[in-house]
């Protein structure tokens, strides 16, 4: 046995040095993403250290948002081009479209921010508020200066009063007959992140 034979690591060894599933290893060979260097007498599939810095790579280009078979395409196209040349332009094209879709997103999701700094900033000023108010009264407020029809979009869109859902608390003072929401997930509940991946809005 060479000294590099002695590296070589089963496919479970190689799964708990990269803190994956052994499926997922599966899953990467069957995709053609990952190859073993070696078989053992026994048949093993045997890798090694070099797949562990393939997987890095792997898990690297799907957090910045490529999909495990678009991995596989340019793979695959990088492979069969013709040249070093074409294989290089046909990465830095892709590379640069991801480049620009993630720019894209960082846009948004900075004006997302900007929206919840001054959500915030105005929610902040509402903790000296008396517990006199119903939460109806926060659409229309004019205290701890606030200014009637000024809420942030984030706060207003929550607390904007409708006609004929108002009644009066304990204390005399206006409160709302709308069912408080839940916390319950409707089906068609998506994470932003996955909006903007898709291009909605």
């Amino acid at each position: 046995m060479t000294k590099d034979d002695a590296k070589l690591m089963r496919v479970g060894e190689l799964a708990k040095a990269v803190g994956k599933t052994v499926r997922a290893m599966h899953l990467y060979e069957e995709l053609g993403l990952l190859e073993p260097r070696a078989r053992s007498d026994g048949g093993f599939r045997m890798y090694g250290p070099e797949a562990v810095d393939r997987i890095h790579w792997i898990v690297k280009l799907q957090a910045i948002g490529f999909t495990l078979a678009e991995i596989q395409g340019f793979v695959g196209d990088f492979e069969g081009a013709g040249s070093g040349r074409e294989a290089t332009a046909r990465v830095r094209a892709l590379f640069t479209e991801k480049q620009s879709q993630i720019r894209e997103q960082i846009i948004q999701l900075q004006v997302i921010e900007n929206d919840l700094s001054e959500a915030l900033t105005y929610l902040d000023s509402c903790q000296t508020c008396t517990d006199d108010y119903a939460p109806t009264a926060c659409g229309a407020c004019d205290h701890h200066g606030h200014h009637k029809g000024e809420a942030p979009p984030l706060f207003a869109g929550l607390s904007r009063q409708t006609a004929g859902t108002t009644g009066t608390t304990g204390t005399g003072t206006t409160a709302t007959a709308a069912t408080a929401p839940t916390n319950e997930e409707k089906p068609f509940d998506v994470p932003v992140t996955v909006l903007y991946r898709e291009g909605n809005n």
